[in-house]
């Protein structure tokens, strides 16, 4: 199973605070372990919403929200990709995982859709693709 590991922001971090050495240093410290045991897939930390933007649809139409959005609790500072035996293991990993600042904050776990998860809906047309995709994705990764 994979899961989004999403580091929720902060004012702090909203405010575009960087992290301390020390922060830094546990949290490489972190990574590594994830590394090691072959849980982490990807891993990044995001810059403030006030360098970002939003695209809202409705219908056929696309609006552009440029940033800082104001409910903080509801952006995302960073986040990571593991692969997990199950929800309860990605928790235990979480539990370990140093404060990701010097405040109080949180750390959100979310299982990712597997293609099995779509049922009778996912033609072996549509497996195919997707199957085709994630090797050109992996093939493109590895020449990056």
């Amino acid at each position: 199973m994979r899961f989004m590991i999403i580091i929720k922001a902060t004012p702090t971090s909203e405010a575009g605070a960087m992290p301390d050495q020390k922060l830094l240093e546990a949290m490489g410290k972190f990574n590594e372990e994830l590394v090691a045991s072959g849980i982490m897939l990807a891993g990044e930390g995001l810059q403030a919403s006030s360098k970002g933007a939003r695209v809202r649809f409705s219908g056929d139409k696309r609006t552009v929200v440029d940033g800082p959005f104001s409910e903080t609790k509801e952006l995302i500072a960073g986040f990571w990709i593991w692969q997990c035996k199950s929800k309860e293991e990605a928790l235990e990993w979480v539990k370990r995982c140093p404060n990701p600042f010097n405040e109080e904050s949180e750390i959100e776990v979310r299982q990712v859709f597997e293609l099995e998860d779509f049922g009778s809906e996912i033609t072996p047309e549509l497996r195919a693709s997707e199957e085709r995709l994630r090797a050109e994705l992996e093939s493109r990764q590895k020449k990056a």
